[in-house]
């Protein structure tokens, strides 16, 4: 039967996730293994998004789940979004620190005084590294361009909601071209989005959302946000009916990486991007949510969106 967890908490779900073998602990909230039915749910999500998508002819790119401290700096993510991120560190030290590093963890101590960042940092969402990419390439061709992206992100928000983990893989299909073109790729998405949660069979809504801002100055960014409409989010029931979890998301970043990063169009003029993400792992487990563990027992009409047959 499928687990409905109404009215329980969210430890309740990811412990039934624990029991059925879905999600494997490794000891640190919101790091976990996945099994193998697990990444074949993925897997065939994945791959609907990309019949979904296979019309506009995107070009396929996919970065690691790193990406260089430098455009990581320029890309203003630690103005707005300090606490999420996350750097990649190293031991720089000689053999003398050597032997103090590993007193330290004889002794129980903290062994990272000698860890030094690297040019490395976490890839906060699967488009960043993209717009630098596409801005050496220099001006955009006439219509603009598409691209399909998905990477491993990380965000350090440690929680008991396994649809809240920290590290997570996202999917993204990326716009950029003037600003007609951009939001009529969002507004085609939107409509698309909500196809694919039908074909999935499960309840969702679409609404405005914000991102979240870091402090007192990302409140007002937050409303702002919000109020011109640039994010909106397909939300589903996971781990609570009260507070659905965003699933997918469609946003309109204006010219902000144009300018940037300079990215023009064939006009000369600025550039416009949008992106539509897709939370592989949240969608995999609102599949679980809704229709059960056991894959077999699932709707006919979903296993033959998924797999081909029912």
């Amino acid at each position: 039967m499928p687990y409905r967890p109404e009215g329980a908490d969210q430890l309740a779900f990811l412990d039934a996730l624990f029991d059925a073998g879905l999600l494997i602990e490794t000891g640190v909230d919101g790091l976990y293994g996945r099994n193998g039915l697990f990444e074949d749910v993925i897997a065939r999500f994945d791959e609907l998004v990309t019949r979904f998508g296979r019309d506009g002819r995107p070009e396929v790119i996919r970065f690691p789940p790193g990406m260089s401290r430098s455009q990581f700096e320029a890309s203003g993510y630690l103005k707005s979004f300090p606490q999420l991120a996350g750097t990649v560190h190293s031991f720089a030290g000689d053999e003398a620190g050597h032997r103090d590093l590993l007193a330290d963890i004889a002794d129980g101590r903290d062994w990272t005084g000698q860890q030094q960042a690297t040019d490395i940092v976490l890839t906060p969402a699967a488009c960043y590294p993209l717009y630098p990419t596409v801005a050496r390439r220099g001006p955009l061709p006439a219509g603009g361009l598409l691209f399909d992206l998905q990477s491993y992100c990380f965000r350090h928000e440690p929680s008991l909601d396994p649809a809240r983990m920290q590290m997570f893989r996202m999917r993204e299909y990326v716009r950029i071209g003037t600003p007609a073109e951009v939001t009529e790729f969002r507004a085609t998405w939107m409509e698309r989005g909500k196809e694919l949660m039908q074909a999935l069979a499960l309840p969702y809504e679409l609404d405005v959302a914000n991102d979240p801002f870091f402090g007192r100055a990302g409140r007002m960014l937050a409303n702002n946000q919000r109020d011109q409409g640039l994010k909106f989010e397909m939300l589903v029931p996971i781990t609570s009916s009260a507070k659905k979890t965003a699933c997918l998301s469609f946003n309109y970043h204006q010219d902000h990486f144009g300018c940037l990063c300079g990215i023009t169009t064939d006009a000369e003029e600025t550039a416009h991007t949008t992106c539509v993400g897709f939370g592989l792992e949240r969608v995999a487990l609102a599949l679980f949510r809704h229709h059960g563990t056991d894959v077999a027992a699932w709707p006919a009409a979903v296993r033959e969106t998924l797999w081909g047959a029912p």
